[in-house]
């Protein structure tokens, strides 16, 4: 009987020794493998220890300070939060696809050199959110702070060939909303953190039928203005909480938007995926969590679809979405804590070891860490 108590508590201790964090624009999740959910969600800022003022990471001005404002950050998700000692332990890195070169070297090189961790695994977040699915064909729209983008998986694998991506995300609602409240909220108030607090509380999606009145001569009757209690009372007007969203549907100038990403991602892939990714599309991101979002979206799809070059172009009608056991704004991490279980593969890992032999990231973007065993012939 004790045997068996401390075999379960040595497996315990090995589990929790897996530490997943999600680095995002605007907030990092972090916690352990094969747990529900993350232990938290913090905004990917910290003060910086040279000027004292509060900093997002992603505003480095180069590597040096880059390195530092990380140093600073881990820091405090390591020793303040979770408190624990972050010497060779295993971390999961759930990262996008598009992340830069320069920040992913940076943040390997904190983790080795700063605090030592053992090894680290690098997923891509599209991909590790089919492990929250019993399904290993999904299309994966992702629409974080910064951009939204879309990667289809078919069994199993990202069609890389058929990535869209666009700057349509939490920051360009941001823009609309500070931009429609200038009259309303003084230099001061109008932070980052009061406008994205205003969206959550009192902005929606509107339904494709009355965003297409809204800039006619005659417009429906707004919904009704709301309170909004900050240092003061402030009244949010209702054409504000109505029109938020619609940055994201509207067509640049290259003809594109959140909808048509869809499309063009779909029409890039083998005919005989299309379907099956249509009928299995996966949204993730904190955007996507804003009420009317998911139905605004399959009624512009439906919509499009219809329209020429679409519908010379796909054969689909019906647009379907999954609903992952968790909310869209941690959906990845948890794919990733799913995935890390299985963290001792060496295939998968970047040990501390071969890092410092050799001071290099593997990147699936280049060739040579790709490339086949050594006597055979690569073929391009």
């Amino acid at each position: 009987m004790s045997a068996l108590k401390e075999y379960k508590g040595s497996r315990y201790i090995a589990e929790k020794q897996v530490l997943v964090i999600d680095v995002g624009h605007a907030y990092t999740k972090f916690g352990f493998v094969s747990e529900a959910a993350p232990r938290g969600i913090v905004r990917s800022e910290i003060k910086c220890p040279n000027t004292d003022t509060i900093r997002n990471i992603f505003s480095y001005k180069d590597q040096n300070d880059l390195y530092e404002l990380l140093v600073e950050f881990l820091h405090s998700i390591f020793f303040k939060r979770i408190m624990i000692s972050a010497k060779d332990i295993k971390v999961v890195n759930v990262e996008s696809p598009l992340v830069t070169t320069e920040f992913r070297n940076v943040l390997t090189k904190v983790l080795f050199r700063h605090f030592e961790v053992g090894a680290i695994m690098f997923l891509p977040t599209h991909l590790v959110t089919t492990c929250t699915l019993a399904c290993q064909t999904v299309l994966v729209l992702d629409v974080g702070y910064e951009e939204a983008s879309v990667i289809p998986i078919y069994e199993g694998v990202p069609i890389l060939k058929a990535w869209q991506a666009l700057p349509l995300g939490a920051k360009a609602v941001h823009k609309t909303i500070m931009k429609a409240m200038q009259e309303i909220l003084t230099e001061e108030e109008c932070t980052e953190k009061l406008i994205e607090d205003i969206k959550v509380r009192t902005c929606f999606v509107t339904t494709m039928e009355r965003s297409a009145k809204l800039l006619t001569d005659n417009p429906p009757t707004p919904p009704p203005n709301v309170k909004y209690f900050t240092k003061r009372s402030l009244e949010i007007p209702g054409t504000v909480r109505e029109s938020a969203f619609e940055k994201l549907w509207e067509r640049d100038l290259d003809n594109l938007s959140i909808p048509t990403m869809i499309l063009d991602s779909i029409i890039k892939c083998p005919i005989d995926a299309r379907k099956p990714l249509a009928e299995n599309i996966l949204l993730i991101g904190g955007t996507v969590m804003t009420t009317g979002f998911i139905t605004r979206l399959k009624s512009e799809l439906e919509h499009i679809i219809n329209r020429e070059p679409y519908s010379e172009k796909l054969t689909l009608r019906k647009f379907k979405f999954h609903t992952a056991p968790s909310k869209p704004n941690y959906t990845a991490w948890l794919g990733g804590a799913i995935f890390g279980i299985a963290a001792d593969l060496p295939s998968r890992c970047l040990s501390k070891e071969a890092y410092l032999e050799t001071n290099h990231v593997p990147d699936w973007v280049c060739l040579i860490d790709n490339r086949k065993d050594d006597g055979e012939n690569i073929e391009y």
